[in-house]
């Protein structure tokens, strides 16, 4: 599924228009996990302004998908099933790669021990969109989730599995906070 991202401004007479219609600048694809993908639809700063900057479009080229405290981001993740996730052609080098490319500033944050699960500083609004997603949260505990559930994620450590056959998407609203 083709994500529509639609942003509305101003015009220069202070009429409310579309200021961008399509998919989203920032779009990452793992080149060894199929179907993994990342795409950042928006992030603000601590104070955004209404209407955002003129000529840079928020979601262009940001360093990591991880808000600062105040700030947000918006982004869709498609989840490939579990068992695609580790490809047998390729090296971990790669893997990590893939994974760095695909979720900057998150990817470090995954464990070693147990890859997927982190923490991070904010609170995140989480949709499934389409499919089937397990949430997993300390000792193992974990729930599945279905196409139009919501998770409010209180900056607790956790991780997503796709235990299907199919690839799911999730969408994420994180706002980045303190602890």
């Amino acid at each position: 599924m083709k994500i529509r991202r639609v942003v509305t401004g101003h015009s220069s007479a202070r009429k409310s228009v579309i200021i961008s219609d399509g998919a989203s600048p920032w779009i990452a694809d793992a080149v060894h996990v199929p179907f993994l993908r990342t795409e950042l639809l928006w992030q603000t700063g601590k104070a955004p302004t209404v209407p955002p900057p003129a000529g840079r479009d928020p979601a262009s080229a940001e360093a990591s998908l991880l808000p600062g405290p105040g700030a947000t981001s918006i982004q869709v993740v498609t989840f490939p099933p579990d068992a695609s996730t580790v490809p047998k052609d390729a090296t971990k080098a790669e893997l990590d790669a893939d994974y760095a490319t695909v979720f900057p500033g998150l990817a470090q944050r995954f464990e070693r021990d147990n890859p997927g699960m982190h923490v991070t500083d904010t609170i995140d609004y989480c949709v499934v969109l389409e499919g089937e997603l397990v949430m997993e949260l300390d000792d193992k505990f974990t729930t599945v989730l279905k196409k139009n559930d919501v998770v409010i994620q209180n900056g607790t450590r956790h991780g997503w599995r796709n235990l299907s056959g199919r690839p799911a998407k999730m969408l994420f609203v994180m706002i980045g906070a303190l602890r």
